[in-house]
């Protein structure tokens, strides 16, 4: 485990931005210094993991350290982002066998680049700070370019790393967490998306409100609507508050943070004169504290039909529970309205009693129709498939 992961439950518990002194900006291009950046990985236990009768889990690249937001280039590269590690990969399938024959890095010294996407050739990069982009890079992994940056304007404070994803509408979603457990702070706890022309960013609109940390979002691939994760606030003990699963399928929506939190809790500091009902409910309450990070629905054909555009989610797993939860993918079921059937694991085991060998961060789905998951705690991705 890193030094930034031993801080998250100090931070967590000290850090208000009423009373905590600023943080020392830094650039987005300088190296994090944490200790255990490139700690060894641990075992892989797959014959650990528990899936749905007829699945199958194997390893599709053993060797990403710290992996974590996953995007696909146009050619079939999967571009993995990390946090501690401070690196971006290209993993690299070259034979066609559905599983990584190399491992590039074409990026380090990066803050906390975690989340990557792909457009028009070229990948973008969030590294807290700043957004940068590495044109033509399926052309270019054993001599990758200089990045360009596309902006260097975010705050860099807790909850500053960033999952970034393109949207139908071709604008740059990109979130701005809280800058603390719970607070309230003008313009933080927010999705914003930016339009892009060339190398400058010419519109900025903020899309959701009252969003705590939002470490993965996706579209519905019928309606187009956003959906997205969101962790909930600490130190309201073991079993509240509810992390979430929500839609936003337009701008201007709040939903509730640091005000109201799942589908009726005020909260104890900011909820005094506010009603829950004032805000925008969850689709689906997940576990408490399981850190909900990517989420994606389900599009493949390789899957059997019921799992045709269901939600999946990977779960991070919690830190400051008296009993750890999450440490699993799990999969929320809607009807043809929308909403929320059923919330259940679809693979666990990473968590083994009280102690986890693997934490999953994010979900792909390939064009194939297996579903690639990656680990930041084993430093690897997987892929499930469906034999039946």
């Amino acid at each position: 485990m890193g030094l930034f992961q031993f801080l998250e439950p100090v931070v967590a518990a000290t850090l208000s931005c009423r009373h905590a002194a600023p943080r020392a900006l830094a650039v987005a291009l300088t190296l994090t210094a944490a200790a255990g950046a490139n700690a060894a990985k641990d075992d892989v236990q797959l014959d650990k993991l528990n899936l749905p009768d007829g699945f199958k889990i194997e390893l599709y690249a053993d060797d990403v350290p710290n992996a974590r937001h996953m995007a696909l280039g146009k050619n079939g590269t999967l571009f993995v982002g990390s946090r501690r590690a401070g690196k971006v990969y290209a993993v690299i399938d070259s034979n066609g066998d559905h599983k990584a024959d190399e491992v590039k890095v074409i990026a380090e010294g990066l803050k906390l680049p975690t989340g990557v996407a792909f457009k028009d050739g070229d990948l973008y990069v969030s590294a807290v700070t700043s957004i940068l982009r590495f044109d033509n890079i399926e052309s270019r992994l054993d001599n990758p370019p200089q990045p360009v940056v596309i902006t260097d304007q975010f705050p860099d404070k807790h909850h500053g790393w960033k999952y970034i994803a393109f949207g139908p509408d071709g604008w740059l979603y990109v979130p701005i967490g809280a800058p603390c457990n719970i607070c309230e702070e003008k313009d933080y706890a927010n999705i914003q998306r930016l339009k892009i022309e060339g190398d400058e960013v010419v519109a900025t609109e903020t899309w959701a409100e009252g969003v705590r940390n939002t470490v993965g979002f996706t579209w519905h691939p019928q309606t187009d609507e956003l959906w997205f994760t969101d962790n909930g606030r600490d130190m309201l003990g073991d079993d509240i508050p509810p992390c979430e699963l929500n839609k936003a399928p337009r701008p201007g929506m709040h939903f509730g943070y640091p005000y109201c939190h799942g589908d009726d809790i005020l909260d104890p500091e900011f909820g005094e004169g506010k009603q829950c009902s004032d805000f925008v409910r969850p689709v689906q309450n997940l576990g408490p504290h399981v850190a909900p990070l990517g989420v994606k629905f389900y599009t493949g054909d390789q899957f059997p039909a019921e799992y045709k555009n269901q939600v999946l989610i990977a779960e991070h797993g919690s830190w400051n529970r008296t009993n750890k939860i999450g440490y699993r993918v799990t999969m929320v079921t809607l009807n043809e309205d929308g909403e929320a059937t059923s919330y259940a694991p679809f693979i666990d085991g990473w968590l083994q009693g009280e102690e986890a060998w693997g934490r999953p961060v994010d979900v792909l789905v390939m064009p194939d129709g297996a579903l690639l998951v990656s680990d930041d705690g084993a430093g690897v991705i997987y892929r499930v498939t469906y034999e039946g």
